[in-house]
């Protein structure tokens, strides 16, 4: 699926308009409302406003039919005025995402309750996960959403490390670095245990992930870290025997296709942003020395508080069995 400039020639079908601007984490927690839209608008061509780089992702993502481009909220959306049945806000609750679908005129707003715009819904709430966030909005509006339908389609592009245990040493901000010489610490231990290891990032981790597998003895064929596309990223996470990761879009990715993972927080909560409760997945951090600085260049204590033992008897407890399929290394 290509993110479109602009909305495409209708199809026939009235259109409904979901806008959700921001980055991977924040597209996989949208999946329980999407889904419920698509059950409860099967006639309708949906539409998802998000930033254009996910369109690999998008792609997954079988309740959107159209990916339409929208970095940010700086800028109006790009479909004709009076062509949309229905306007989605999952994006949030202030003045600039609410005037980016007004501008739109149309049929029915699904959003937060709005009083300047005479929007009926629910208020905003506070301290809620993001999944029940709007999965709660969509069913206060009639329509019934499950915060815990997060799965998203596999790749068809096969893993380029089935079946190894993938840990992802990438964070967008500081604030969520784990010390690089605590990740080579549990890469050893995964590999004490019969795991192969890969080591996954954006390309601004890369110096990271190689600092990493020189610690921990690693080749470098196992640094896959600035490798992959977002498609080949998500087939290694869905094939992965377990993940290990801070809060960032590759937990999302975990949660997607049921992968047992343990995940570190730092500046936000597990409370907004964690993964399932009913999932294989352990989460690790610890509350009450959380500054909660998400933009901060330095690691949150609340990530800081956690060690290497902390991860890998995580690990032991999801009960992993290592599968070894040849060398994890790139082709």
């Amino acid at each position: 699926m290509t993110a479109l400039p602009t909305m495409p020639p209708s199809d026939g079908r009235p259109e409904l308009l979901v806008l959700r601007a921001i980055k991977l984490g924040d597209l996989l927690v949208a999946v329980p409302a999407l889904t419920a839209l698509r059950r409860a608008f099967p006639g309708h061509r949906i539409t998802l406003a998000t930033t254009a780089w996910l369109a690999p992702v998008v792609e997954l993502v079988p309740a959107v039919d159209v990916h339409l481009a929208q970095h940010g909220l700086d800028h109006p959306i790009a479909a004709p005025t009076g062509s949309v049945d229905v306007a989605v806000n999952l994006h949030g609750v202030g003045p600039e995402s609410n005037d980016l679908l007004e501008a739109l005129r149309p049929g029915r707003v699904v959003g937060h309750r709005d009083p300047d715009r005479g929007h009926d819904g629910p208020e905003w709430p506070e301290g809620l996960n993001e999944r029940e966030r709007w999965a709660r909005l969509l069913t206060w509006h009639g329509i019934p959403a499950d915060p815990d339908e997060v799965a998203i389609d596999r790749p068809v592009t096969p893993s380029v490390a089935p079946g190894a245990a993938v840990v992802h040493v990438g964070a967008f901000h500081g604030a969520r670095h784990w010390p690089t010489d605590r990740f080579a610490e549990v890469v050893r231990g995964l590999r004490a245990r019969g795991h192969d290891v890969v080591l996954t990032g954006g390309a601004d981790d890369v110096d990271r992930a190689r600092a990493v597998a020189d610690a921990a003895g690693l080749p470098p064929g196992a640094v896959l870290a600035g490798v992959l596309d977002l498609q080949p990223f998500a087939a290694v996470v869905a094939d992965a025997a377990v993940v290990v990761t801070v809060d960032t879009g590759a937990a999302h990715l975990a949660s997607a296709y049921g992968v047992p993972s343990v995940v570190l927080f730092g500046p936000a909560p597990p409370e907004a942003w964690g993964p399932p409760a009913s999932g294989p997945h352990v989460v690790l951090t610890d509350a009450a020395q959380r500054r909660g600085d998400v933009f901060s260049e330095e690691p949150d204590p609340a990530l800081l508080a956690v060690g290497p033992d902390d991860v890998l008897a995580a690990v032991d407890g999801l009960g992993v069995v290592p599968v070894r399929s040849g060398p994890a290394v790139r082709q």
